[in-house]
């Protein structure tokens, strides 16, 4: 979700992409990046320069998740509270902060 969201800013390269998210691994974005490039939502394009630039942006299909994912967000938000009451008292304790 993170990743359709900073690319529903601007285009990044990969390096650039790592950076912007903490914690994670190279090997997850990758993961991440093939997996939305295999749906339809991202977009890579190799840039022929020495050594080559790989761009990520998102399609217009991916363009168009967005409104849904902030939706998605605002009803996590607006429903905080019924979340963590909802929770497991042993996983209530691991499961607070961010990830």
């Amino acid at each position: 979700m993170l990743v359709l969201v900073l690319l529903g800013r601007q285009p990044y390269r990969f390096n650039e992409l790592h950076r912007a998210i903490d914690g994670i691994s190279q090997r997850m974005l990758t993961r991440t990046l093939r997996g939305l490039e295999s749906a339809g939502l991202v977009l890579r394009e190799v840039h022929p320069t020495v050594p080559p630039s790989v761009e990520y942006r998102l399609t217009p299909l991916g363009q168009s998740l967005l409104g849904p994912l902030s939706q998605l967000a605002d009803w996590a938000v607006r429903n905080e509270a019924a979340l963590a009451a909802g929770r497991h008292p042993a996983t209530a304790a691991t499961s607070t902060g961010p990830r």
